[in-house]
């Protein structure tokens, strides 16, 4: 008897050790992470890239982009914004560089800030010109 429990014990112990090999090996099935450098490939022709970047910056801190003074804005929806609200927005966007815009949307989009309809447009063409760049 105490060797068919000695037995099971060490047959348990086995499998353990081998679950928590074959996890480590393989990463979790669960959970798709995009590294950063296929993040910054992302174009916004591909929605699957796209929603793996915002998985992934959502795990990091927010980054702001001296834009404090925006967190008032937490909330509101984006129809809801007068034009000088949405001139302090546009006011942020052109004083940083090109390149930044794209990340600044997704700490926008983070910090529960949705983008003024009045500048839509703009901060999207900026986003397009620095990838096709």
């Amino acid at each position: 008897m105490t060797y068919l429990i000695l037995s099971l014990l060490a047959l348990g112990i086995v499998a353990a050790m081998i679950g928590l090999l074959s996890h480590n090996k393989h990463g979790s099935s669960n959970v798709i992470m995009a590294d950063s450098s296929s993040c910054a490939t992302c174009n916004g022709d591909n929605q699957k890239c796209e929603q793996e970047c915002m998985m992934e910056a959502a795990t990091k801190d927010i980054v702001y982009f001296d834009d404090e003074e925006l967190d008032v804005f937490r909330d509101r929806a984006a129809d809801d914004y007068t034009d000088e609200e949405a001139e302090q927005f546009r006011e942020i966007v052109y004083t940083m560089k090109q390149r930044e815009v794209r990340e600044w949307t997704r700490s926008l989009t983070l910090r529960g800030i949705a983008l003024p309809n009045q500048i839509k447009d703009e901060v999207f063409l900026l986003i397009d010109e620095s990838l096709s760049s």
